[in-house]
């Protein structure tokens, strides 16, 4: 029997204009909840990152869909956990206020396998 594979995953992050229009310090609460979001898809059972790329230096402005904002490659061991990472984006708080990471920021999860190509 063959053994089950990781899904690779790569995490779409795109920035959205609530960040933009949002004042100095809100903007530093939604950077602390990212990074609470970031550390914990890293810390994550059954996820493990192999890189990611942020587009910030050049890219300005918001960021709806393609091209995204940032991206962060990962194998992952089933679609659960996929779908718990995604969850933090709905679940992670920012500051004090009533929001979560989702006001300001999307993901979008692109789920394929390793592409493996046989040398000749």
């Amino acid at each position: 029997m063959t053994e089950k594979k990781p899904l690779r995953v790569l995490f779409c992050i795109g920035i959205n204009q609530n960040f933009m229009d949002a004042p100095r310090d809100e903007q530093l609460a939604v950077w602390a909840a990212f990074g609470e979001m970031w550390n914990g898809i890293h810390d994550m059972a059954g996820v493990t990152v192999i890189g990611n790329m942020d587009d910030d230096q050049t890219m300005v402005g918001p960021s709806p869909g393609y091209p995204w904002t940032t991206y962060l490659l990962t194998d992952v061991v089933d679609y659960d956990t996929v779908t718990a990472c995604c969850n933090l984006f709905r679940s992670t708080e920012v500051g004090g206020t009533p929001y979560k990471l989702w006001r300001y920021a999307k993901v979008e999860a692109r789920i394929g396998r390793e592409l493996i190509v046989q040398r000749a």
